[in-house]
């Protein structure tokens, strides 16, 4: 039987599905999955295989994921894993398996494509998530994913459509669209949401990945207006309540239009609720920075966070900025940590 274990975001947990199917006829086998958002998120990806490798010697290990795909080398030379692939190879999983070298990884930029099996379950939930995109255009200067994930590519509409209905037969009531940079599918967000919309009518609950605030628009809002059967609870991919943070970060939204749709979901929505992504002591980040993303959650009311004390990723303009002190950025975090009981 196949083991896989998927560190961070939803799109790991939904292509971690697809390998446990896929795969589903292989013995001594585990996958890793891994994530990169951190420094921190890889270092518990490498603990997590040496654990892995020991209690499953006769185990093959292979591992994929972003942080395979943007720092190879300390993965291919784990003793424990037997092989890495990047991000492009591990939608041919399988096709892999049987290769005498130890690390495939090729040039994520180069793929234009994703994985278009179509599963069936998800082990252990109630809620299934469906892939509608992958990859990002934009260059937050502190994130690393671009270089792991490519540019972005949407999946077909009629795939996701399929794969709705697939998992609807199985019994799901709630679906969770996801993907890096959801609100940048093509030719259109509004559009795909609003024609699942009008496919599946009595669709109990549809719900939503991690959301850009900046690419949200009136229209989304109408959507909002005429179903009824969108979950209330939105989470944006915000990072700071200060504009020249946001600036530096090169987000694409302010403090101001954060609180505007808010306020405007709210308008539609009187019983919506909000969780937000927030990076503490991101490099040139001040005292009085910081209390404006302390400001913010109070006043768009934010009820759940995911907070991230900032992580240099070498390669990243935020990485040659000018550093706050570790321990500054960790208090700042558990200070707004404390704010909300934390999203996990």
């Amino acid at each position: 039987m196949v083991k896989v274990v998927s560190f961070g975001c939803r799109i790991n947990s939904y292509e971690g599905e697809i390998f446990k199917e896929k795969l589903k006829n292989y013995d001594n086998l585990i996958i890793v999955n891994t994530c990169a958002v951190t420094l921190e998120a890889e270092r518990q990806c490498r603990q997590t295989i040496r654990k892995l490798k020991k209690e499953n010697p006769d185990s093959k290990i292979v591992v994929t994921g972003c942080a395979a795909q943007v720092s190879t080398s300390r993965f291919s030379q784990m003793p424990e894993v037997d092989l890495v692939l990047g991000n492009k190879e591990k939608t041919e999983i399988e096709k892999y398996l049987i290769s005498k070298e130890k690390t495939i990884v090729g040039d994520i930029f180069s793929f234009s494509g994703y994985d278009a099996y179509m599963i069936t379950s998800f082990e252990g939930r109630e809620r299934a998530f469906v892939e509608i995109q992958q990859g990002c255009d934009h260059r937050c200067t502190y994130c690393i994913i671009p270089y792991a994930r490519g540019a972005n590519r949407s999946v077909p509409e009629e795939k996701i459509i399929q794969q709705i209905d697939l998992l609807l037969s199985q019994g799901f009531k709630e679906i969770c669209l996801t993907g890096i940079d959801a609100c940048s599918y093509k030719p259109s967000f509004n559009g795909l949401v609003q024609n699942i919309l009008k496919t599946f009518p009595n669709l109990p609950s549809l719900q939503f990945g991690s959301l850009d605030p900046a690419a949200i628009d009136d229209g989304f809002i109408d959507i909002l207006k005429e179903y009824k059967n969108i979950h209330h609870h939105f989470h944006f991919s915000i990072q700071s309540g200060d504009n020249l943070i946001l600036k530096r970060m090169g987000r694409r939204h302010s403090r101001e239009d954060v609180i505007n749709l808010c306020k405007k979901i709210r308008s539609v929505c009187s019983d919506a609720t909000f969780g937000a992504d927030f990076i503490c002591g991101f490099p040139t980040e001040s005292d009085e920075n910081f209390k404006n993303t302390l400001k913010l959650v109070e006043e768009a009311n934010i009820n759940k966070l995911h907070v991230f004390p900032y992580s240099e990723r070498p390669g990243t303009p935020a990485s040659r900025m000018p550093q706050v002190p570790v321990n500054i950025r960790r208090k700042r975090a558990e200070e707004l940590r404390n704010l909300r009981k934390e999203d996990k």
